[in-house]
């Protein structure tokens, strides 16, 4: 079997309705068992006290509002590649759910930032392209709506998915470009010297999987919802003009 098999709708509604339960169950129990190790059981850091904590929420949604983009990004290039409506309405599906993990991400890190930096908010690299990509996913859901004909919204949003790609990429690594900037470096890395402290590490792992299962859940009812929601139009339109 192979993976274009997928962009069958028909395949990918029943595929993704049995794995669905399955991923949503896993993401409810990592959500939950992360967070609360987290929030409760783990110490105060000895330089940011309790404001440490916020790296469960902060990190994970930070990491998907970038991660989703990308997935989009993915799914746009098979669009234009292959026209397989799937993984146009996929990326559609998407869209809202990475600008309120962007959203989330821009929150926590002003209520860290507000102790920390003595400032909700810098016009440091990395925040400023992140604040970017938040306005291209507003950019993008907006270019859905003001298209009535799906192919072309699909294509027109694909193009500005690729350059929007851009400022997702410095989201990213823009501390590694520019020195300059409030942002530490990644709380996650092979490099034990910027890694947090194990006691936070694992239940930041947890809380990530979750994270990750909860995006992928998402999508995937967001995705057979908008093929439901085509199914219904071209049976709309058949009859209108039988």
């Amino acid at each position: 079997m192979s993976i274009w098999d997928y962009a069958n709708p028909k395949r990918f509604m029943q595929t993704s309705g049995a794995i669905l339960p399955w991923i949503a169950v896993g993401s409810v129990i990592c959500l939950t068992s992360g967070l609360i190790w987290g929030f409760f059981f783990t110490p105060d850091a000895e330089k940011f006290g309790s404001t440490v904590k916020i790296i469960y929420l902060h990190v994970p949604s930070a990491m998907l509002a970038i991660s989703a983009w990308m997935m989009m990004l993915v799914a746009s290039l098979i669009w234009l590649i292959r026209r397989h409506h799937v993984s146009a309405l996929s990326a559609k599906a998407a869209a809202p759910i990475g600008l309120t993990f962007t959203v989330i991400g821009l929150v926590t890190g002003a209520i860290w930032g507000q102790p920390m930096w003595g400032t909700w908010w810098a016009w440091d690299p990395r925040l400023t392209s992140f604040l970017i990509l938040g306005l291209f996913y507003l950019g993008y859901i907006a270019l859905w709506q003001a298209i009535e004909d799906p192919d072309t919204a699909a294509d027109l949003t694909s193009i500005l998915c690729i350059v929007g790609s851009v400022f997702a990429f410095l989201s990213r690594y823009a501390v590694l470009f520019w020195n300059q900037g409030l942002h530490q470096g990644a709380s996650l890395s092979l490099d034990k010297k910027e890694n947090v402290s194990d006691v936070y590490w694992f239940p930041l792992l947890i809380c990530i999987t979750g994270f990750v299962l909860l995006f992928v859940s998402l999508v995937l009812v967001r995705t057979r919802s908008e093929i439901r929601k085509r199914r219904l139009q071209a049976i709309i339109t058949r009859e209108r003009f039988a």
